[in-house]
């Protein structure tokens, strides 16, 4: 298990602009023996702003982790996911790319822009579900995520 995870919770950045897709993963995490604090921004620039803690996000959790999608409005998820990784800042939190998309050319993109992993959303709720938990499972019980 995860050191962090015994002593504090796991802290997640979902951005999703699907509140449906938000809601589905909140569930998943709902029910793991992990103690995870789910936070959730809805486009890109809010994204980076939570990141940066600027403005209303000035008192946010450092993420764990980023679970991203890719077809975000204002500015899109390859742009979060550059910035993210171009910055000395934040380059270290793990992007796991959670996204509709199984175009070869956004999955190449992805990695070239040094996502963690790539996954693909499944349509299915019991699979959407499992893909949570199978995230959750390796990200926070077997990695050791790095400190702030």
């Amino acid at each position: 298990m995860n050191n962090l995870s015994a002593v504090m919770p796991i802290e997640v950045l979902l951005v999703e602009d699907n509140p449906g897709d938000a809601l589905l993963t909140r569930i998943a995490l709902e029910d793991s023996k992990i103690s995870v604090n789910l936070s959730v921004v809805e486009d890109g620039v809010e994204a980076m702003a939570f990141l940066r803690k600027q403005d209303r996000y000035a008192h946010v959790p450092h993420p764990d982790i980023v679970l991203l999608d890719l077809n975000l409005p204002k500015k899109d998820g390859r742009e979060v996911l550059a910035e993210i990784k171009g910055d000395e800042h934040l380059r270290r939190i793990p992007v796991v790319v959670l996204t509709t998309s199984q175009a070869e050319e956004d999955i190449v993109k992805a990695y070239n822009l040094a996502a963690n992993c790539y996954i693909t959303k499944p349509v299915d709720f019991d699979q959407f579900v499992r893909i949570v938990r199978s995230i959750e499972n390796f990200w926070f019980a077997v990695v050791k995520l790095p400190p702030e």
